[in-house]
């Protein structure tokens, strides 16, 4: 474990990872090209059905500065410019997006040993402001975030969130959608020389009266290959597998199948990262 709360993102990042992170219906080609002057480039192309998505994203470091240009399908350039450590614990973070004149915004992020800050702003007549904090331990820690639409005067976010974290388990808890709807997940490791885990989520929403419980797993068969499977009580079941075929390139297969409707065909994913 790390030094202090981190982030407010953070609290329940683990199980999150290990239930959503990989699996995907689609298929995605990733091309990651660098250079010892710390220019990098990725190019990825992503199939949604009949739909094709491409983008080139180029990052440029220079000492603790980091820009990050992206151009996608659609025209849009999306920049984004990361000071890290220009005081210590602090980062800035400076984005916008071309052409939508709106859309520049300022994020400044502050690390402490007990509390973890991050603070918004859109650079609009009529600002959203982002505010999350947490305070605590790497042990066990509590935090909001809160979103604030200074046009209409209204909280557009409201969510608290409690996270107790051991050597080898990881619990959250969180309240979202201004109270409407709570979270609970838990990430355990079962056995760390072959980073086998097991995690759980139930979110329950007040408003409707309805429970999502999703469950699932992870192994790892070798040092170059992890399966991961989860089903939640949709009855949609999913798993996949990905080796890391060379030094930071990986090849995954996904599936998800739905157990209440078996005549449906499966639905299969493929990516395939390269980063030579």
């Amino acid at each position: 474990m790390g030094k202090g709360p981190g982030l407010y993102t953070e609290i329940g990042k683990k199980a999150r990872d290990l239930l959503y992170k990989d699996y995907q219906t689609d298929h995605k080609f990733t091309l990651t090209t660098s250079s010892p002057t710390g220019v990098a480039i990725t190019s990825a192309g992503t199939k949604k059905g009949k739909l094709f998505l491409a983008d080139i994203n180029t990052q440029l470091k220079n000492k603790n500065v980091t820009t990050d240009i992206k151009v996608d399908t659609y025209s849009n350039l999306y920049t984004t410019i990361t000071v890290d450590q220009p005081a210590p614990g602090l980062k800035a973070i400076f984005s916008f997006r071309v052409p939508d004149q709106r859309s520049g915004k300022v994020e400044l992020q502050y690390l402490h040993e007990y509390a973890g800050i991050s603070s918004s702003i859109g650079l609009t007549a009529n600002p959203i402001v982002n505010l999350s904090g947490v305070i605590g331990t790497n042990v066990l820690a509590l935090g909001t975030d809160l979103s604030f639409d200074t046009k209409t005067g209204n909280f557009t976010k409201c969510n608290a969130g409690l996270s107790f974290s051991n050597v080898d388990l990881i619990a959250s808890l969180t309240l979202n959608e201004k109270g409407d709807s709570l979270n609970a997940s838990y990430y355990h490791i079962v056995n760390p020389m072959t980073n086998t885990a097991v995690g759980a989520e139930v979110t329950h929403s007040f408003s409707t009266n309805e429970n999502t419980i999703t469950i699932g797993t992870q192994h790892a068969l070798d040092p170059l290959t992890m399966v991961k499977a989860r089903v939640n009580n949709a009855g949609k079941a999913s798993a996949l597998i990905q080796h890391e075929w060379r030094p930071r390139s990986l090849f995954t297969i996904s599936g998800e199948v739905d157990t209440k409707s078996i005549d449906k065909s499966a639905k299969v994913g493929l990516a395939l990262a390269l980063k030579p």
